[in-house]
């Protein structure tokens, strides 16, 4: 791939920003006022063996993570997990008034710990695309607070202690993130609407002119993709703000599809399942009973 790199360690990292040698081999904290990328390209894309934690202000450049960009103004946060693909547009005078901090965590910092295996339950590093978190000011100051200690304890003279002290701050600060991204799922409400808009228009386009006759009823990771949104995200988003996850959005289309087949038309019920993208019948008549604690039959009765 074209301008493509891999920094397998964060001193790779380091000497690629034109930054001195991390003071730790395995976490670092980057005062990004000082990250100077080369700018011999219009755009520069890399892959990383590390975590990063990003909170950026007044930065030009343009980010594409997944297939979603960060545009970074004030106060925002964003991860990046291992083995993704980060494309960075280069604008002229990237750093003149940027500001903010970028914590590394390589992996094997956090080797034999809880941490370990539970940073990957943090949805916000998996999305295969995101939505950056925006802080408020005291949001803001609590996150850099927690930085700054995680750079303090590794700075400091290491003792048998200091990895547990820094592998807590970073589950403190994860934690936090987690609370600010449930946040703004709530109060996003504008943006939530449409996306609800949208999931409404592709669960109807899916439903109509006979598509799950042919393809079968649409998949939780089809729906995400049709919104340009990760099956996590998408499902914590719908979960946060009516209750439901995605697959119970798509069964209660489909159960709404069937309704209208049943109290509409004088199609069998092994007709009304395979154009709704059953492979049984018995499949259709057990969901649907599951939905509305009545047979398909029972409910066509009822308008008889």
């Amino acid at each position: 791939m074209k301008n493509m790199y891999r920094f397998k360690t964060l001193s790779e990292f380091h000497r690629y920003s034109n930054l001195p040698k991390p003071q730790h081999p395995l976490i670092s904290l980057v005062d990004y006022s000082k990250v100077n990328y080369p700018t011999n390209s219009n755009e520069i894309k890399w892959m990383q063996d590390f975590y990063s934690i990003g909170l950026k202000r007044n930065v030009n450049e343009k980010f594409n993570y997944g297939q979603q960009k960060y545009d970074f103004d004030e106060g925002v946060l964003a991860f990046v997990a291992p083995k993704q693909v980060l494309t960075i547009q280069i604008q002229q005078n990237i750093t003149a008034n940027a500001s903010g901090w970028l914590l590394l965590i390589h992996p094997d910092f956090l080797w034999n710990t809880q941490l370990a295996k539970s940073i990957k339950n943090y949805d916000y590093f998996g999305y295969s695309v995101n939505e950056a978190l925006f802080l408020s000011k005291k949001e803001e100051s609590i996150i850099v607070e927690l930085l700054k200690n995680i750079k303090r304890e590794y700075q400091s003279n290491i003792d048998k202690f200091s990895e547990n002290i820094i592998i807590s701050q970073i589950e403190l600060l994860l934690n936090y993130a987690e609370r600010y991204y449930q946040r703004q799922f709530i109060t996003r409400k504008i943006t939530n609407h449409e996306i609800l808009v949208k999931l409404e228009t592709a669960l109807n386009s899916y439903f109509s002119k006979k598509n799950t006759l042919i393809n079968g009823f649409p998949t939780v990771v089809q729906i995400a993709n049709d919104l340009n949104l990760s099956p996590n995200y998408l499902s914590n988003m719908l979960k946060t703000i009516s209750g439901q996850s995605t697959q119970q959005h798509i069964h209660n289309k489909l159960i709404e599809v069937a309704k209208e087949k049943l109290s509409t038309t004088e199609l069998s019920i092994s007709e009304i399942a395979f154009e709704l993208g059953f492979e049984y019948p018995a499949s259709f008549s057990k969901l649907f009973k599951n939905k509305t604690t009545v047979t398909p039959i029972a409910f066509r009765k009822s308008f008889n």
